[in-house]
């Protein structure tokens, strides 16, 4: 069976696109979670115009995204917290603390989007990344200091 993919799928390809997967694959699981819907004519014809908003929605959150990079990239916070003997850190600094960190200056990012190898444990500068968009990453540091 023909469809057209309302959503990026990951194992079959992008929204717009026209592909062929089994009758059973399509009725059962596609089409219901609303991920695609069947290539006849009627569709096509509603697919096309429904094409030209997405495209441009895709731009638009596109172009927000590398605005956003531009403003983060390259900036350095600073975040204070209570040290005990040879300079370890009482807990550590997580996701969620960059996120409160960064809402407090006005950005509003989501903490999945933040990417923290491991939890910071110690004092120190640390380079962290922060995905905003398809393709767009800004990368920010983080300094960790003793909370005087």
């Amino acid at each position: 069976m023909k469809v057209i993919l309302r959503q990026n799928v990951q194992s079959l390809g992008k929204a717009g696109e026209t592909i062929k997967v089994a009758d059973g694959y399509a009725r059962n699981y596609l089409i219901p979670k609303g991920l695609a819907a069947e290539a006849n004519t009627r569709n096509v014809k509603a697919f096309e115009h429904e094409r030209q908003r997405i495209i441009q929605q895709a731009q638009k959150i596109q172009s927000q995204a590398e605005e956003i990079a531009a403003k983060l990239s390259g900036t350095t916070y600073t975040i204070a917290r209570r040290v005990g003997e040879q300079d370890k850190l009482f807990g550590s600094v997580g996701v969620k603390d960059i996120g409160d960190l960064l809402a407090g200056q006005g950005f509003e990012i989501d903490r999945h989007n933040i990417v923290l190898d491991e939890p910071i444990k110690a004092l120190g500068e640390y380079p962290v990344r922060i995905k905003l968009s398809a393709g767009v990453t800004a990368e920010i540091k983080v300094v960790v200091a003793a909370e005087v």
